[in-house]
Order: structure tokens, then C-alpha cells, then sequence
């Protein structure tokens, strides 16, 4: 007994101590600089919660009680759904990657977890989600990453009498942290065993053990542990990358930093007050109405233009977009979701370079639009129409051999002084959506 207490002792030394120098492995490394270049996926949000068309935080905003609840598991049955039709339409749209909803904060599980019975293989349908969505993503060479959320309004050992949110479903216990992170830790070793290559694990629910973003105090009211948490990830798939949606800065072991429905350094949602980390890959996410799970009366679709414009704008400050989209109960990705997605697709089929395997941070944002790159190159995203005959590109230091509208190759007008460059537009086919003028440097 000794013995195994000792073992055990240096065993969580050993993960504590890992987690607190964590220095990456070179394959995570190479997954960092493979998931920047990938540049676009695509976010599904879907599960128990769809069947009640009002949003993924239904459970909540409703203060449903865990045993009213939990009879969704008698009648979800998504019998349309088909993993081959979302990947190949995240595929066609341009996008590198998923990332899906394994577990939302209403606790039930698309998997076939063998940690608790809230699951999808116990609903009629019976049949495991994520192992289907898994093989497609290989057959078809998109990348897969896992949502997973810490935070549960179901589970009577989840913390939540110190929580933000979970107070009306109706537990009584006051939760048990020790309990619920054994809980975490069997399912995330799952997860990570069970499904092949795992790109990403995306954590949400921090937040709901602090104050509100933008206090003065954002320091959580319980010890995560998630030293122990990002040490496991990291030892059952070292380039497997971590992000945490904490609304905050990078904490330690975490290898990309996220910002949920803002560009970095902004702060239009009042969930941004984190600075964008000049270390670490950098994502967004957005919705394509204002949900993210299926919410029957959104119909505040943004169109083609506003998804590309916020794709363009991502990728000029070095970021990732995911895209989310919240599939029916019955599986079916919305057609007003796949109608866009196609149109996406079609311009990203030409305009894919400009985008993908790029860096930005070249200059802020200009009245005109924004700037991606790659070496020796430089394109020009015209988003916004002008009044003048030309714009101007405060760009200076090395010779501009050509300047070409990238879709056609046709030549652009341009003259180079000491302060930047000077391009003609008065003659050019402006695009409705982006004109991009690719400029090639000596």
C-alpha cells in the first residue's frame, strides 16, 4: 500500500511539474504551424438540446429541472444524419477542420462514453455520432477537433452552487470537484484514445466559476486542476493542441488562444478583454445567424459578403475563423446554412491562396481593406469601394516588381515612392465581394 501510495504521489508531481514547464513537443509545434495555415473550419453545435429549437443554453434560460430533462434522451433520434454530408460540405466550403460539440454544458455526450448513461448511444437512435464523424474526417483528410465543456448543469458532482449559471435544474448535493474531475479526466482519455488523431481539444466553461468578464477580479472560486487535465491531453497525444475559452490570457500548458465573436483587439461582445497572445496560434469563432445551437426562429442570417469579409479580416491579423453552424435535431445542417457554405466554397475555390498557409499583422486595418502574405508576396483585399481613383499602400523598403489582379492576372497600374505604393484602380473590375491585387516584390 506503500508502495502504490508513492507511485501515485509521484506520479501527480510528475503531471504537476510537467504542466508547469510545459515546453511542446516538435510534433506540436508542427501541429501549431499546421493549424495556422489551415486558417478556416467549421464549428457544429448539436445534441439533445436541438430538439427543443430555442439554443444550446435552452437548459439553462429555462431553469429545466435534470429529471424533465433528461427525457430528450427518450426521443432523440436524429435519423438524418450523415457525417459524409457535413464533411463534404465543410470540405467544399474551404475549410481544414471541425471542431464538434462532444459534450455541452447540458452534460449529455455524443459519443459512447462509458463514464455515464446521458449519452447518445442510450437514445433510440443508438449509434455513435462522433465514430462516424471521425472515419469521414479521415476518408476525406479534414481534421477533426473536440469541444468539450467543463462546465455541467446536469451532473450533481459539478460545482455549481460556486458556478454562475445551473442554479434552477434542480440538484441537491452542492457538487464534488474531486469526483467530477475523475469524471473529466476518463472521458477526455476516451476521447483521446478511441477516435484517432485528435486535432484540438477546445475547453468552454471556465467562465462560469469567475466574476463577469471585464471585473477587475477574474479569478476562479475553484482550482481547475488543469495542470493535471493539460498534462493527460499532452501525454495521450502530445501534438493534440489546447485552447480554453476562459475569456482570458493563456494559462500554462494551452498551446492556441481563442476569441468567441470577436476579431483580436476587439471587443464588440464584451467578452474580449484578453490581449491576443503574439506566442501561441490565434482563433475566432462566429455564428451564421446570432445562435450557436438550432434555434428554430433565428433567421438572422449573414450573408456570403459578411462571412468572407470576416474570414479576410481574420486571416490579416493572423487568425483562424470557425464558422459554426447548428445542425437540425434530425441531423440535417440547415439549407440556408449549406446554401452559403457552397457560396463560400465557390470563392474560396479561386481565392484560396490568399488566404490559407498566409500571415497578416502587416499593417492595420485601412479604410480601403486589409493585407495577407507569403513570402515575397503581398495581397491586397479591396473590401470597401472608393471614391478616389487609387488607393494607397503604406508599404516601404524593398522594390514592387508587379502588381496583378490575382483573378484574372491582369496587370495594375501602380507607382512605388519612398513612402509606399500608389495603385490605379480607375481601370480595374472591381469583385462585388473582394477585389485582390496581388503585389510581388523583388
Amino acid at each position: 500500500m506503500i508502495r502504490v501510495q508513492c507511485f501515485l504521489l509521484l506520479s501527480f508531481f510528475s503531471l504537476s511539474l510537467s504542466a508547469q514547464t510545459y515546453q511542446p513537443t516538435p510534433a506540436n509545434i508542427q501541429a501549431r504551424k499546421h493549424f495556422q495555415d489551415n486558417r478556416f473550419g467549421l464549428f457544429v453545435h448539436w445534441g439533445v438540446s436541438s430538439m427543443l429549437g430555442s439554443g444550446e443554453w435552452v437548459m439553462q434560460n429555462r431553469n429545466i429541472k435534470v429529471k424533465d430533462y433528461a427525457r430528450l434522451k427518450e426521443t432523440f433520434y436524429p435519423s438524418q444524419f450523415n457525417a459524409a454530408e457535413w464533411v463534404t460540405a465543410a470540405k467544399n466550403a474551404g475549410m481544414k477542420y471541425i471542431v464538434f460539440i462532444s459534450r455541452h454544458h447540458d452534460g449529455f455526450s455524443n459519443w459512447d462514453t462509458k463514464q455515464s448513461d446521458w449519452k447518445i448511444t442510450n437514445t433510440p437512435y443508438g449509434k455513435d455520432v462522433l465514430k462516424m464523424l471521425a472515419d469521414e474526417c479521415k476518408k476525406q483528410g479534414i481534421q477533426l477537433g473536440l469541444y468539450y465543456s467543463t462546465l455541467d448543469w446536469f451532473r450533481e458532482d459539478y460545482p455549481y452552487t460556486s458556478g454562475r449559471t445551473g442554479q434552477g435544474t434542480g440538484r441537491k448535493t452542492g457538487g464534488n470537484y474531486d469526483s467530477y474531475l475523475q469524471f473529466m479526466k476518463a472521458q477526455l482519455t476516451e476521447l483521446l484514445t478511441n477516435y484517432g488523431d485528435i486535432m484540438s481539444i477546445w475547453f468552454d466553461g471556465h467562465w462560469d466559476q469567475t466574476n463577469p468578464e471585464g471585473s477587475a477580479d477574474r479569478s476562479s472560486r475553484i482550482d481547475w486542476k488543469y495542470n493535471e487535465i493539460y498534462s493527460l491531453i499532452h501525454q495521450l497525444q502530445p501534438q493534440c493542441l489546447i485552447g480554453n475559452n476562459h475569456h482570458l490570457d493563456p494559462i500554462p500548458g494551452e498551446d492556441f488562444q481563442m476569441f468567441e465573436k470577436d476579431l483580436p483587439g476587439q471587443n464588440h461582445t464584451g467578452l474580449s478583454f484578453q490581449k491576443p497572445s503574439d506566442q501561441l496560434p490565434l482563433e475566432t469563432c462566429e455564428t451564421m445567424n446570432n445562435s450557436w445551437g438550432y434555434n428554430i426562429t433565428d433567421h438572422a442570417y449573414k450573408s456570403t459578403r459578411q462571412i468572407i469579409h470576416y474570414l479576410v479580416k481574420a486571416a490579416a491579423l493572423n487568425t483562424n475563423l470557425l464558422l459554426n453552424v447548428g445542425p437540425m435535431p434530425n441531423g440535417k445542417i440547415q439549407p440556408e446554412n449549406l446554401d452559403t457554405l457552397k457560396q463560400v466554397g465557390t470563392w474560396m475555390a479561386k481565392y484560396a491562396p490568399t488566404i490559407q498557409s498566409t500571415f497578416g499583422n502587416i499593417l492595420p486595418a485601412q479604410d480601403w481593406g486589409v493585407i495577407t502574405a507569403r513570402e515575397n508576396i503581398h495581397y491586397i483585399h479591396l473590401l470597401n469601394p472608393q471614391q478616389k481613383p487609387f488607393i494607397f499602400i503604406p508599404l516601404a523598403g524593398k522594390k514592387l516588381k508587379k502588381a496583378v489582379l490575382f483573378s484574372k492576372g491582369k496587370p495594375v497600374n501602380f507607382k512605388q515612392v519612398p513612402e509606399g505604393i500608389f495603385l490605379y484602380t480607375e481601370e480595374m473590375e472591381m469583385d462585388p465581394i473582394d477585389t485582390v491585387i496581388e503585389l510581388n516584390w523583388q
